[in-house]
């Protein structure tokens, strides 16, 4: 957690030790003037300007939690650069205002006693209310970047709590400590930090669709480091470097490193030092002999004004947070039903637009927002419940738009067509039918009634094996057969129960291994490699084959959803980095490696078949796949040698990091094939 906590925590140091020096002096000016009575209306603006921060950091939670996903990146990404932009700023200002804090301060004060408690509380609240502020904006940015809020939150209390106590012992004189080396330190460590935050800036808005580039990479390096390795989050967390980033990434890390540090170290050389605290001195903590305290005025309860300025920022961000109920400017209501199909529907301006859909029928439905001449979706929502409401967020482009009703068990109706100028070109999610996934489905049944046929041959060969006790004949055959089977991946939905009695894990039974519910391949793995006989195995194997016996029967008459199979594509492998490369389903043989190659095969097999349709509708889902592909086996064929199968125990730390990290970046390359295939119900 401490490298999502490092750079929050180094920003609450630094934000929190600027707002408490402003504040120590403030206070430390009016007890030297002999107004103690005026302190509440520090205390205020200082409450104030906390509320005010916070109020802010909900706005942005809030904001982002509702806006769509290209929409949140687009978010994230300009708040991103705004937060890079005020930290160089704060970095470049207190080096430069450092020396002439104390005396303008003062000078605010002196001026504020003149005019009264309003204006002495809005200089307390102005002066902390820039720190409360960037520290929200750069705590939400961290936040977002690290994934989580509880580490950067934790470092953020922990630096803010460290500053509270540097600048009680600078106040009361109990600590010395050279503050213009500090904030130098501070600073360039802060321009390391902002200049990742920039980089993360720009892979968002590369993502969003509002900045190209988001495939150019300069690197990739997720084929030898393991993104998720300690060093690696080690670096991500404190840096915002990953193990992938683009050339715009590249480029903008790299220029605003090199030019903002070169300015900020020039400036530092050339710059005279600073006094080492510009705290109040010791004398200006004491008030001045012979001084009374001026009275308070009366006619005004004294809790009216510190209740008003507290209130307002916290009941303005609660305003905004109610007014928007989760909705944005402009949405639009529309109707969903057989007989109100996007009514409501009118002219929608160009760029991203949130509807509210409405169902006012008596039937759960499906609506779609659609080409209406190609069926192409542009944005849709499944399971829309009679009397509800649902938003929808889609982008609009030039072109032809008209909803697509289609309520459960009653009539698909698609409504009038409305044209739209004047927009950019916006891509489409090519609807995918029954009738289209019908041939890669007969191909695959064709390719698993193959393998199975194969596979009865291997388990009745395994049979032979046991009952002539031959076991290191049975311990190869029983290799061959398993990775037979696992090549069969695609299919498992369709086993039924089995799948379970075929390749069945111990987990769940009281006995483990010995449960007599444990059966299958992995059952005879276990006794084959924990000495049991061959009398022992015999009805195990026996078993085994008459199961694979009732699967070759069963398969060609049981049910295969067409929709299950690309959803397939992502679960096969999936399942390999769950179970096999945690070694969960090792049984003794030491041979996952093994079951994962013959996984791979099974998904390439599969992603053939799909490649037509996949084509159709992005053309370099395949070709990223296919790379990682070879990266993910090109990493496990290093576990084979003249001897056999590598155990993943005995395999190299760094091969295996750098296993997970090809096989997570796999699946993630994946995951967008079965909502692209999902099949979608027409008119």
């Amino acid at each position: 957690m401490w490298d999502e906590a490092f750079p929050s925590f180094l920003i609450g140091l630094r934000e929190g030790l600027e707002a408490g020096l402003i504040v120590s002096i403030l206070v430390a000016t009016l007890v030297r003037a002999g107004q103690k009575g005026r302190l509440p209306q520090v205390w205020t603006g200082v409450a104030a300007a906390v509320a005010l921060s916070l109020s802010f950091g909900a706005v942005l939670t809030f904001t982002a939690a509702n806006l769509s996903g290209h929409a949140q990146e687009a978010f994230g990404g300009v708040l991103s650069l705004i937060a890079v932009g005020f930290v160089t700023a704060m970095v470049f200002w207190m080096r430069r205002s450092a020396r002439t804090l104390s005396a303008d301060l003062k000078e605010k004060v002196q001026a504020s006693l003149a005019m009264g408690a309003g204006a002495l509380v809005l200089t307390s609240f102005l002066a902390v209310a820039r720190e409360g502020l960037e520290t929200s904006l750069f705590l939400w940015t961290n936040a977002r970047t690290a994934g989580e809020s509880t580490g950067p939150l934790l470092g953020a209390a922990v630096g803010l709590l460290l500053s509270v106590g540097l600048c009680w012992g600078l106040y009361r004189r109990a600590l010395k400590m050279n503050l213009t080396r500090f904030f130098t330190i501070t600073g360039a460590g802060l321009i390391v930090v902002a200049a990742g935050v920039l980089g993360y800036g720009l892979r968002d808005l590369q993502e969003s669709g509002l900045v190209g580039g988001g495939s150019t990479y300069a690197f990739d390096l997720s084929g030898h480091l393991d993104a998720s390795s300690w060093y690696a989050t080690l670096v991500q967390g404190t840096l915002n470097l990953t193990v992938t980033m683009t050339v715009l990434q590249v480029v903008g890390y790299i220029a605003y490193l090199s030019i903002v540090m070169t300015l900020f170290v020039e400036g530092v050389r050339g710059g005279k030092a600073a006094p080492s605290a510009p705290a109040a001195a010791p004398d200006e903590a004491k008030t001045e002999a012979g001084k009374a305290e001026p009275p308070v005025r009366a006619g005004r309860p004294r809790w009216v004004l510190p209740t008003a300025a507290i209130a307002v920022p916290a009941v303005v961000a609660g305003t905004v947070i109610a007014v928007s109920d989760g909705k944005q400017d402009g949405s639009a209501t529309v109707a969903v039903s057989e007989k109100e199909c996007g009514k409501g529907f009118g002219s929608p301006q160009p760029g991203q637009q949130v509807f509210q859909m409405h169902n006012t029928g008596d039937k759960v439905s499906e609506v779609y927002l659609v080409n209406p001449g190609s069926g192409a979706v542009y944005g849709e929502i499944e399971g829309l419940a009679p009397g509800t409401t649902r938003a929808l967020t889609a982008t609009i482009g030039s072109g032809d738009y008209a909803w697509r009703c289609v309520p459960t068990g009653g009539t698909a109706v698609t409504s009038a067509t409305v044209h739209v100028t004047g927009g950019a070109e916006v891509k489409a999610v090519k609807p995918v039918s029954e009738d289209d996934l019908k041939a890669p489905l007969d191909s695959y049944k064709d390719y698993v009634n193959k393998g199975l046929a194969t596979l009865m041959t291997q388990t009745q060969k395994i049979q032979a094996d046991m009952r002539a006790g031959d076991l290191a004949t049975a311990k190869a055959d029983w290799l061959t057969a398993h990775q037979q089977y696992a090549s069969l991946g695609a299919a498992y939905g369709t086993f039924a129960d089995l799948d379970k009695k075929i390749d069945g894990r111990a987990d769940g039974y009281a006995d483990k291994a010995q449960d007599p519910g444990f059966t299958g391949f992995l059952r005879l793995e276990y006794g084959l490699w924990h000495g049991q006989s061959a009398a022992d195995l015999t009805p195990v194997a026996d078993e085994l084959a008459q199961n694979v016996a009732k699967l070759v029967h069963d398969f060609p008459t049981q049910d295969f959803d067409p929709g299950d199979l690309p959803l397939r594509a992502h679960e096969i492998l999936e399942n390999t980095l769950q179970f096999e490369l945690t070694g969960d389903t090792d049984m003794g043989s030491g041979t996952n490696l093994a079951t994962s190659q013959a996984n791979l095969a099974g998904t390439q097999e599969l992603l053939t078949l799909l490649q037509p349709l996949l084509d159709e509708r992005d053309p370099q889902v395949l070709v990223r796949v296919n790379a990682d592909m070879k990266r993910v086996g090109d990493l496990v064929a290093t576990g084979r040698t003249a001897d056999g199968w590598t155990p993943l125990d005995k395999l190299p730390a760094d091969t295996r990091r750098r296993l997970n990290g090809a096989t997570g970046q796999l699946l993630e390359d994946l995951s967008p094939i079965p909502a692209m295939l999902e099949i979608r119900k027409a008119a």
